[in-house]
């Protein structure tokens, strides 16, 4: 190590171990002891411009173990990407553009929102995922306008996280070479040494994983560190690991190799200590010495020339492939290059199939429209319709394909489409079963935070499962999924509103999710486009007395309610909630005009939890739900046992307007 690395690496520790402190709370154990890992790889590897922070072809690095933000913080600051030294003071502060954990587009240089463990990595494989499937579609011989890597940053508890398993056995398969994990081996955890719970030999775990894997067993050795990193880029074939050991707390003499090093301020003295034992000079605090400054323009000016590179080579590609650079240019704007809202093709069907496979339908139509479609499922693309028809399937092999098979990895496979929407280029969808979106929820979440338009295929739906029962059938999945800000929900009673739902979905701003039926569902009329307002009149009658309110597979019932109850001289008003999310966003007079405040009195049915319709029935209403789990048995069976038939919607409404 350089004098003038050592410099910088400790002008990296006291900026982070100083914000902590100033903050009164963080995590200073990783940023002591991962510095010199952390700065050996942007100095010396990590292809970025600050002054083009969005630069396509530029390396992605990911802190997967996001409680050691202030390392972060401290790297943009030093590598020019704008944060100053009062953002640093202001760590953990309300406002601040140093939040306690890395938040995706908050911060200028955050390629990820992290801090639960495990996600980062899962989200670099996404990212990794993409730079091989655009490389494979765009780069030629002469040219190779997509060749990046992506670093993670990682520690021994996202090792611990299932998430990260799931998503580097499939890196493995799919043979990611260039995804390079660097690892922050420091055996210590919150409760203390990892010996209590994690004993495992993990080079020996990503190995069988199909992984190249080191050692360095110095985290305080640059040249070391520099070396292993120059190895794992040149092995093509497979993802790298490097296992680099460090020591948490380094440098801070009463701390340092202690459980207490990771989540709690160092305190004054104790930093004046570390500093001491570094023979650190200045006393100003958050102080960075005039040679760092030279010598981080000195390194900037090279990333500079990297860039200028590849503007060069997009030059001559634009040139020599005009259709491709256009292509390109169109996967990289954010949105379908494409106006579905007036294909007329794209909103006519026939039949009256599962939306399922109503949704198999949309989607051959959209990707044939929208190139840059590229998704799959957790080992159910045959059940779950999402197979696009001609496109090929990506693997090792076959890069170039746009049908992903996930394996048995609900988990990690939306952790991955995270990390294929932030890298951008690409428009990705991943599908399941309704009911195990409870395995997807913790990174659907992060969709949402992130917002970030990934698509969800959610397939049957409800107790229309029938025999494989209870542990199958989603119950309170929908209200749990309309719970998370910003998550958009659709559950689309025939074909057309399935159409609506994929435009919504490929429109958007944020994650959408699909809830389907396996079973078979009667197209109704005049249904399609009006379900872009989220609810509306799909059968009206004059001067309602009663209300009634349903989605998906529920809204055939209600219409055919609304015809008994007017042969026994009823009026009732059948709306279809398509989305509660997009109904709720409309103007208020259009609300009112669907659901008028005069009429009081209002039926929902929904094969689902009532957790989330009070809101439009009131307290003169009711509902017609499942609150309990289901059963095993044959589906019509099952909807008849639990109420969902013409006959007791028709008997319910007729209760209600007794009172």
């Amino acid at each position: 190590m350089t004098k003038i690395e050592e410099l910088s690496i400790n002008t990296i520790r006291f900026l982070s171990a100083e914000a902590i402190q100033k903050a009164k709370s963080g995590h200073p154990g990783l940023p002591l002891g991962a510095a010199p890992a952390a700065y050996t790889l942007w100095a010396d590897f990590l292809k970025i411009n600050p002054e083009s922070p969005e630069w396509p072809d530029r390396d992605r690095f990911i802190l997967s173990a996001g409680h050691g933000s202030a390392l972060l913080y401290s790297l943009l600051h030093l590598f020019g990407f704008g944060l100053t030294i009062d953002d640093l003071k202001n760590f953990r502060q309300a406002g601040s553009l140093t939040p306690g954990h890395p938040e995706y587009g908050h911060t200028i240089g955050v390629e990820v929102t992290t801090g639960p463990l495990g996600q980062g990595i899962a989200n670099g494989v996404g990212m990794a995922v993409t730079e091989k499937y655009l490389a494979a579609r765009f780069n030629k011989p002469d040219a190779r306008l997509i060749d990046h890597y992506t670093y993670v940053l990682h520690g021994d508890g996202c090792l611990m996280e299932g998430v990260s398993a799931e998503a580097a056995s499939l890196a493995g398969t799919l043979g990611l070479g260039k995804l390079i994990l660097l690892y922050d081996s420091n055996n210590i955890t919150i409760e203390g040494d990892t010996r209590i719970a994690f004993r495992e030999n993990v080079l020996d775990r990503f190995k069988a994983y199909g992984w190249h894997v080191q050692l360095v067993s110095d985290g305080n050795d640059t040249g070391a560190i520099a070396d292993a990193i120059k190895e794992a880029k040149s092995v093509t074939d497979k993802p790298s690991i490097i296992e680099i050991k460090t020591l948490i707390g380094y440098g801070a003499p009463n701390k340092q190799g202690k459980a207490s090093a990771h989540g709690e301020p160092l305190g004054a003295d104790e930093i004046n200590a570390a500093k001491k034992a570094a023979g650190w000079p200045y006393e100003e605090e958050f102080f960075v010495p005039d040679a760092v400054k030279t010598h981080m323009n000195s390194i900037l000016a090279g990333k500079s020339e990297s860039m200028a590179a590849w503007r060069k080579l997009a030059e001559e590609y634009e040139a020599a492939y005009p259709d491709d650079y256009r292509e390109w240019k169109l996967w990289n704007s954010g949105s379908p290059a494409v106006d579905l809202l007036n294909n007329e093709d794209f909103w006519t069907y026939e039949g009256s199939p599962a939306t399922r496979v109503s949704s198999e339908r949309v989607l051959n139509k959209a990707c044939k429209l929208i190139p840059n479609l590229i998704g799959g499922s957790a080992d159910l693309s045959p059940s779950t319709k999402t197979i696009m028809k001609g496109r090929g399937d990506f693997s090792a092999e076959t890069p170039e394909g746009s049908n992903m098979h996930f394996g048995i990895r609900e988990h990690a496979m939306t952790a991955i489409a995270n990390g294929m929407s932030l890298h951008g280029g690409v428009i990705p969808y991943v599908a399941g079963f309704f009911v195990f979106s409870d395995y997807m929820k913790p990174a659907m979440r992060l969709s949402a935070l992130m917002k970030l338009p990934v698509i969800y295929i959610m397939t049957h739906d409800s107790v229309g499962v029938g025999e494989d029962g209870p542990t199958h059938q989603p119950v309170e999945q929908l209200a749990s999924l309309r719970s998370i800000p910003g998550f958009t929900v659709m559950r689309p009673c025939d074909t057309r509103e399935t159409a609506a739902a994929w435009y919504l979905a490929l429109t958007r701003k944020g994650p959408s999710a699909l809830a389907l039926s396996r079973q078979n569902l009667p197209a109704l009329p005049d249904t399609g486009k009006a379900a872009l307002r989220g609810a509306y009149i799909i059968k009206e009658t004059a001067e309602p007395d009663i209300i009634l309110l349903a989605s998906g597979s529920e809204t055939s019932l209600i219409c055919e309610a609304a015809d008994i109850l007017k042969a026994k001289g009823v009026n009732a008003r059948a709306v279809s909630v398509f989305s509660m999310e997009i109904f709720d966003e409309q103007e208020e007079d259009y609300k009112e005009s669907v659901l008028p405040a005069g009429v009081r009195v209002r039926l929902a049915v929904e094969a689902a939890s009532s957790f989330g319709w009070h809101k439009y029935t009131g307290l003169d209403g009711g509902i017609i739900s499942i609150d309990t789990f289901g059963a095993s048995g044959p589906a019509n069976l099952l909807f008849k046992q639990y109420g969902f038939t013409v006959e007791n919607v028709v008997a319910k409404a007729m209760d209600l307007l007794r009172k």
